[in-house]
């Protein structure tokens, strides 16, 4: 099988994380975002995974090439000259994507982690015979996206754009399974698959809903990455706690931390933080719901909530960064600072408290 994970472009809101790396290879909960997917694909029957990119695909490559032998997977790269919207990359890849067997593929969007039960999800298109399935997950504030009704089938019926009065509670989780007719409606031009190519198929009866079990989150920008690790990490602690690290006097799970993190005395770690490689964590500090990148050092007697620590970034003693701050890539708070909410950019020295949240450039 088949399967195009659409990357998109240069990953602005998650800046500046993604100034040194394509957004799909920043980490999260210690794998590569893609990783997460490409992984969950090939559990499904997936041996060929294209992914649709417009933005670095050399960089990525060198990130992912490893994981081509581990997993098994060839990966194409589909690049867009220009930006196709999220049908057009479909038809771009249409080489990829058919052979002689006829088999549907999957379409996922890179920014989205959930359980991915891909599994269910292609004998769900399988026993209804239509050209096209969707996830579908519940929201609690449908008003802010697109609605999808359908009936009890799963046959959809139609999409209601940000209602206003309740409709529905089930919105496109971004996870997608079609026939190869598909790619005779598309071509290689800027499309919507949303509002152009959905509504059609849904008019001709080729378009059906699967409820998404468990969790699901669009991680593509930090306040959002922070709340899809805490449900990636419960969905762990619940269903598989030997993938995380084992609670200990100062651990409180769930945390994930890369076996060469080095963690030193009286510190209280959790629940919901990630250590990636090479990582240390000097006496007395204390993070939660943070994730850490490879190489960043946290000094004596700091405080770390609710952010993200890039690679090889280093905060002081007796500092306190909190309020979703994120930390580009070798970045140094000094001692005994202030970070609520900042933004800082790659290779930056900080001196000064950022007490609002604010971008440091």
């Amino acid at each position: 099988m088949k399967a195009l994970i659409l990357v998109g472009g240069f990953g602005t809101r998650l800046r500046p994380l993604t100034l040194q790396v394509p957004k799909p290879c920043v980490p999260f909960c210690n794998k590569a975002m893609v990783v997460h997917q490409i992984e969950a694909l090939k559990e499904a029957g997936v041996d060929t995974v294209v992914l649709a990119v417009n933005y670095r695909p050399e960089s990525m490559a060198n990130v992912l090439a490893p994981y081509e032998e581990e997993l098994g997977v060839k990966i194409v790269y589909s690049q867009e000259s220009e930006p196709l919207g999220t049908a057009g990359p479909i038809a771009l890849a249409k080489e990829h994507l058919t052979d002689e067997t006829g088999s549907p593929f999957f379409v996922l969007n890179s920014d989205v982690t959930s359980e991915f039960p891909l599994g269910d999800l292609l004998e769900f298109h399988n026993n209804h015979g239509a050209e096209g399935t969707i996830m579908v997950t519940e929201v609690a504030e449908p008003s802010k996206y697109g609605v999808v009704l359908y009936n009890e089938v799963g046959k959809i019926e139609r999409f209601v754009e940000k209602p206003q009065v309740f409709v529905g509670n089930r919105i496109n989780a971004g996870i997608y399974i079609f026939n190869q007719s598909i790619l005779n409606r598309i071509e290689a031009v800027p499309t919507s698959i949303e509002t152009e190519i959905f509504p059609r198929m849904c008019s001709e009866g080729q378009l059906y809903a699967m409820d998404l079990p468990g969790f699901w989150m669009d991680v593509g920008q930090p306040k959002d990455y922070l709340s899809g690790l805490c449900l990636y990490l419960a969905h762990k602690k619940k269903f598989a706690p030997e993938e995380l690290s084992e609670p200990t006097e100062g651990i409180i799970s769930p945390c994930l931390i890369d076996p060469s993190a080095k963690i030193g005395k009286n510190c209280i770690i959790g629940p919901y933080v990630t250590i990636g490689p090479d990582c240390v964590i000097e006496d007395g500090v204390r993070l939660q719901r943070t994730s850490l990148f490879k190489g960043a050092k946290v000094k004596n007697n700091s405080w770390v909530d609710s952010s993200i620590i890039g690679w090889d970034s280093t905060i002081g003693r007796w500092c306190r960064v909190e309020g979703v701050s994120v930390l580009g890539t070798d970045v140094t708070i000094n001692d005994e600072l202030y970070i609520n909410g900042g933004r800082i950019l790659d290779h930056k020295t900080i001196k000064a408290s950022v007490p609002i949240p604010d971008i440091v450039m």
